[in-house]
């Protein structure tokens, strides 16, 4: 995002530096260390999900987490479930590691079904990108029925979740189906630091936390002091902050539907993205060259080439200028 972190994040940053950067205390805990109670803390407050601390372990980010659990939880060939279009480094990962993937294609509504076959895991991307759907409490449902059915694994990547937009709201997957669910987030989306490197994940599954309490202790590493740190203060003191940049990208959001009405567009229900139908084959290739803007191809994702990426969350001023460059390279 174009915004400042919060003050709380630099000061709690500064204040770690200027005291301890030596080994952190929490660092032969088996758990997240502070992470864990400050995660619990606010799953409880802002979505009234009691997460038990015991369960979270911490990661750099939720690539590398979904990679450790795929490595612990299936073999080469198995299958792996995703809605698509998809976060392109989870389609990477799937395909790096020799999963078979069970593509989820959304429909033109935003909606999607759940696979027609068995599979080991189900990747619920919830809030979803990029398309910026927030799933209901009925199609979390039928993905809790079908995995309960099957006796999937479903890894829910929430990282998006305190970008949900009223009138929907967030609903963790893990207060549906407990015991078949590993729920991965970080505050690096919503308080933009992502270049931190932190991120939890909270096994609710019994059989994962088995799987990884086998794992010898520091195999995949661990975030840094200044990484838990600023997840720390932005969890549990950058809330005004946040609704602040809400509010900007609510306006964002809507801003895009006012200026560019021939595009196919569905107002993101959650998320800074924009995921947009130009009707022109190769359309992002086609924007960079004929409006000057960059925007993420349609490909990368799994979608069609007349569609491309779009990250609304910059200035109103910067949003103007690349709106109006788009709507005039499209007359």
């Amino acid at each position: 995002m174009d915004f400042p972190v919060p003050e709380a994040v630099t000061e709690a940053i500064a204040r770690r530096a200027a005291t301890d950067l030596g080994y952190p205390a929490w660092l032969e805990e088996p758990t997240a260390g502070p992470l864990a109670e400050a995660f619990a803390e606010r799953m409880e407050a802002r979505y009234g999900w009691r997460a038990d601390p015991a369960h979270v372990r911490s990661y750099t980010d939720l690539n590398q987490a979904l990679q450790v659990l795929l490595h612990v939880m299936t073999d080469p060939g198995d299958a792996v479930a995703l809605h698509v279009p998809a976060y392109d480094p989870f389609l990477t990962t799937i395909t790096a590691m020799n999963r078979r993937l069970v593509p989820m294609p959304l429909t033109a509504d935003g909606r999607f079904e759940v696979p027609g076959e068995p599979v080991r895991v189900l990747l619920l991307v919830n809030p979803q990108n990029p398309s910026g759907r927030s799933f209901t409490r009925e199609e979390l449902d039928a993905v809790a029925a079908y995995a309960d059915r099957h006796g999937t694994l479903v890894i829910a990547d929430e990282i998006h979740a305190d970008l949900t937009y009223a009138p929907a709201r967030h609903i963790p997957f893990a207060t549906i189906l407990p015991e078949r669910t590993v729920t991965l987030t970080s505050a690096s989306k919503a308080f933009n630091m992502g270049g931190l490197h932190c991120s939890v994940a909270h096994i609710g599954a019994k059989d994962a936390r088995d799987a990884l309490g086998r794992q010898p202790a520091h195999i995949y590493g661990a975030p840094s002091v200044l990484g838990v740190e600023a997840t720390v203060a932005a969890w549990r003191h950058g809330d005004a902050w946040l609704e602040e940049v809400l509010a900007i990208l609510d306006r964002n959001r809507r801003r895009i539907a006012e200026r560019l009405p021939s595009v196919g567009y569905r107002m993101p229900e959650a998320t800074y993205l924009a995921w947009l139908d130009f009707g022109v084959p190769g359309a992002a290739h086609f924007l960079e060259r004929e409006a000057r803007v960059k925007l993420n191809p349609g490909p990368n994702y799994g979608g069609g080439d007349t569609f491309a990426r779009l990250n609304f969350a910059t200035s109103a001023a910067i949003l103007e200028e690349i709106l109006s460059r788009i709507a005039a390279a499209l007359t």
